[in-house]
């Protein structure tokens, strides 16, 4: 087994570790201290490296944990994304174009944000940071099928609201 180093194989993890902070606690500086948390809780079970099968799930599961807590703390659920930076689609110096792509980015973010947390969650981690469906379960202690049927229903629901609001404007 290969050995664990704190700076080599955890600290790069912080970015990931604050997008899942960020899209469970819809707050930059929520995220950003559970992202610190994370990595004193991780660094303080230095000891049991050796035995943890993949230190990235278990900082990531952390991670989530910690977002639960802090909004169960705060019942912090009307928060946004807007700071989030996103890289906006190329494809047009037209202003009009980038401007309606720019709302579609917004109306898709803020959909994600309505989103129930675990659907959140599971979306965050298998669309944005590519996890396979095994290691999305074991981040968020549940089974592989409802973190597919998490993704599933948060799929559709961004799909018919984006659908419903792009089609009639409400």
């Amino acid at each position: 087994m290969k050995k664990v180093s704190f700076r080599n194989d955890v600290l790069p993890l912080k970015n990931e570790l604050f997008r899942l902070a960020l899209r469970i606690t819809l707050n930059r500086e929520e995220a950003e201290d559970v992202v610190q948390d994370t990595l004193i809780k991780v660094w303080d079970k230095r000891y049991e490296w050796d035995t943890i099968d993949s230190i990235e799930a278990f900082s990531l599961r952390i991670c989530h944990n910690l977002s639960l807590d802090r909004i169960k703390k705060k019942d912090n659920n009307n928060g946004s994304l807007e700071d989030e930076h996103v890289s906006e689609p190329r494809g047009s110096s037209n202003p009009q174009e980038l401007m309606i792509q720019q709302d579609r980015v917004r109306l898709v973010r803020e959909i994600i944000d309505s989103l129930p947390e675990k659907q959140r969650s599971c979306m965050q981690l298998r669309e944005f940071e590519g996890k396979q469906y095994k290691e999305i379960a074991d981040i968020l202690g549940i089974t592989e099928e409802q973190v597919k049927v998490n993704i599933f229903r948060a799929r559709q629901t961004v799909k018919q609201r984006y659908q419903k609001i792009d089609n009639y404007g409400l």
